[in-house]
């Protein structure tokens, strides 16, 4: 930003450095006037931001790394059933009805994921966040096994319920970790990677499947893509004991001096009074109640029982619908195009369908670099309306591909613009922005409900989409481009900025009157130059 001719004024000055320091800086003429959010935190990161290469946040990786985990579990199990379940020595071994979209199973899975649900918030919040994520990915390979190695109709059954029941408590455990645990800094960065893993486990498990689809016999096929989905959590297990807790979920126990020892170490290069780690103290301490709601399990009045909390759920829940349904399903999707494009063999489809991860996982690397610059309202906002233009493109290939059978690669191809953008902003904003804005006391059970909402969301979609395609063909499609275009009119008007805050600043926001503003409000800081 171009340098300010006029002199600082003296509030401008108190806010980043000692009048000493600045005199001389403004009569040397170093010094710059910088725009940033209406925080304190904003203020001290624009002055002396800290590099991602310092001595704090490399020891800060790996232990967001066994984090993300979490998420790659669920990427494993999102996406192996629904490729294993149609290979014919599955059919065989289970009838056609159980592994069909219509089947049962995966109404046990949903009812799996509602009974965890209600487990996993009170578990991430009484027993802390290590142990809430060391006991979800226990199940999870409970759940694992008894699936891989099922013989009869019972066993499946009962891998896939508990894999449910695993599955939806992975999150808000990890979830509320990651976001407590990362650099305020760089949060969106550290945050936004933990949903982008989930595509670890969907690269491996539908390369996997391909790869296997024509080359091993028997059961195999299916049995070790689905043993597979254990990995992640044997990491998670082996290395979660090592890691430490969530400061915040210290501080709620009353075990302040913990807390400051451990942002000391990862945020503040071992200086407990250095000046990010003295800022969240204090917002912690002012922010963080030591006998709210959290601490009982049955509790769940704080997501509801003021104007503010309803307003959080509100976007949570919105973020959660507007991610979900974007699109139909493209597994069902790209079939069809495929097929009116004259790829019929079912090897190409499988390749077709392998390629979406990489391309997501490329969308999300590249995305999460510009969360913390741009802001998370106006990308997706952006990423929406990308998405709702590919939306249209899909529809008129759709429709005009009986005259022009060349329309349905174009389709696909757009298919994939659309999968990227989408990756790009909101794969890493769905795990992100509901951490964000639930308070801290009611972190766990609002992650709890926003997973269950998902899987409510996503199960509708999956299994409703398909009927609306048959009986409407291309016009189902419209559903969607209105779907996405809403998203952008909600974000616009509803979604706070959260870039530039601390978590508990965040909670300033919701207590303003008029919280988007409020949220977009700008300051000027005095910086200066190196």
């Amino acid at each position: 930003m171009d340098v300010k001719e006029t002199k600082p004024t003296a509030t401008q000055i108190e806010e980043v450095q000692s009048p000493t320091e600045l005199d001389i800086a403004v009569a040397k003429g170093d010094y710059e006037v910088k725009a940033v959010q209406d925080s304190r935190f904003a203020a001290a990161i624009a002055q002396d931001k800290p590099s991602p290469w310092s001595k704090g946040l490399l020891m800060l990786y790996p232990i967001l790394f066994v984090a993300f985990m979490n998420s790659a579990a669920n990427g494993f199990d999102g996406n192996t059933f629904g490729g294993v379940s149609a290979l014919p020595d599955f059919e065989r071994r289970f009838g056609t009805n159980v592994a069909s979209s219509q089947g049962f199973l995966a109404a046990l899975y949903i009812l799996g994921n509602v009974l965890g649900s209600f487990v996993a918030g009170p578990l991430a919040d009484n027993l802390g966040r290590r142990k809430g994520m060391a006991i979800a990915n226990l199940v999870v390979v409970i759940g694992t096994v008894i699936q891989a190695a099922a013989f009869k109709r019972r066993d499946m059954i009962v891998g896939r319920i508990l894999l449910g029941v695993g599955s939806v408590m992975l999150g808000p455990s990890a979830q509320s970790y990651t976001v407590e645990i990362s650099h305020p800094a760089y949060r969106g960065v550290m945050m936004g990677l933990y949903n982008g893993c989930y595509f670890i486990g969907a690269i491996v498990s539908t390369w996997l499947e391909y790869g296997l689809v024509d080359n091993s016999k028997g059961e195999l096929n299916w049995r070790f893509p689905m043993a597979t989905q254990a990995l992640p959590c044997v990491i998670v297990l082996a290395f979660v004991w090592f890691l430490p807790e969530s400061p915040r979920w210290l501080m709620s126990r009353g075990r302040e001096e913990e807390a400051q020892r451990i942002l000391a170490k990862y945020h503040g290069e071992g200086d407990p009074e250095h000046f990010i780690v003295r800022i969240q103290m204090d917002e912690m301490r002012e922010a963080i109640q030591t006998s709210g709601s959290d601490k009982r399990w049955y509790d769940y009045r704080e997501l509801f029982n003021t104007r503010a909390a309803r307003y959080r759920m509100f976007l949570v829940l919105c973020i959660g619908f507007f991610g979900q349904i974007d699109l139909p399903p493209t597994s069902y999707y790209m079939p069809l195009m495929a097929k009116t494009a004259g790829i019929t063999s079912t090897k190409q489809q499988l390749l077709m369908n392998a390629l979406q991860s990489p391309v997501m996982t490329l969308g999300v690397l590249l995305g999460v670099r510009f969360i913390d610059k741009a802001g998370r309202r106006p990308m997706l906002m952006g990423s929406s309306s990308v998405c709702s233009f590919c939306v249209l493109m899909i529809i008129i290939c759709t429709a005009l591909q009986h005259q022009n059978p060349h329309l349905g690669m174009t389709g696909i191809a757009f298919v994939y613009v659309f999968l990227f953008a989408f990756a790009f902003v909101w794969t890493p904003c769905q795990a992100l922005y509901p951490a964000e804005v639930l308070a801290y006391n009611a972190r766990g059970k609002g992650l709890a409900m926003s997973g269950l909402w998902l899987n409510i969301v996503a199960f509708v979609n999956t299994y409703a989409a398909p009927v609306g395609i048959t009986n409407s063909g291309w016009k189902f499609y419209f559903l969607y481009f209105v779907v996405d275009f809403m998203g952008i009119v909600v974000i616009y008007f509803f979604f706070v900025e959260t870039k530039g805050r601390s978590l508990e600043e965040i909670d300033d926001i919701f207590a303003s009157e008029n919280a988007v503003k409020a949220s977009l409000r700008k300051q000027e800081v005095v910086v200066i130059k190196e």
